[in-house]
């Protein structure tokens, strides 16, 4: 998908409903931009709620695993008595 866009004053850009919506970027969404070359990347990035609800997965942990590990890393940093 290519659209043309105006950029404005104080160099503002208006991402256009279609892209912002095809690539999850709404109002308040936290993005990424670099630069590659001579162009301008713009990517929305990814909250660990986002990633825990649509990202890949790649384990299956039960909470008691999950609590069990928290516990072991906090008395191995000295954080339990």
């Amino acid at each position: 998908m290519s659209v043309e866009v105006r950029v404005g004053k104080r160099r503002t850009i208006v991402i256009p409903k279609r892209i912002a919506q095809s690539v999850g970027i709404k109002e308040g969404t936290l993005v990424t931009m670099r630069v590659e070359g001579e162009k301008v990347i713009i990517e929305p990035k990814k909250d660990a709620i986002w990633l825990a609800l649509h990202g890949k997965k790649v384990a299956k942990v039960t909470l008691e695993e999950l609590e069990e590990e928290s516990l072991e890393r906090q008395e191995e940093a000295g954080r339990l008595d």
